[in-house]
């Protein structure tokens, strides 16, 4: 791969990564503000009653957390990492 492919390929990489970061934050924002919504709901009509909005702040928070791993922690795929596992696929 010449440096001009790299170069552009890193610059793809860099962009996808700052498309996902910057699409995390709506994300979380509209998360909170209708998971408030939802307990002042519940608040207004049921309190003391059973506390049903933990099935949407929970459901919903496993996808945001998804949603931030992917934006903010998971790495690319690398050659070294196909290689290690074509290795690892030999010897087994």
């Amino acid at each position: 791969m010449s440096g001009v492919e790299t170069d552009e390929r890193l610059r793809e990489q860099a962009l996808q990564r700052v498309k996902k970061r910057r699409d995390f934050w709506p994300h979380l924002l509209v998360y909170v503000m209708v998971n408030t919504l939802t307990v002042a709901l519940w608040v207004m009509t049921d309190q003391g009653g059973f506390f049903w909005p933990i099935f949407l702040i929970a459901g919903w928070g496993i996808g945001l957390v998804m949603h931030a791993w992917d934006a903010f922690f998971r790495t690319e795929i690398t050659q070294e990492d196909v290689d290690r596992e074509i290795e690892r696929m030999q010897h087994h």
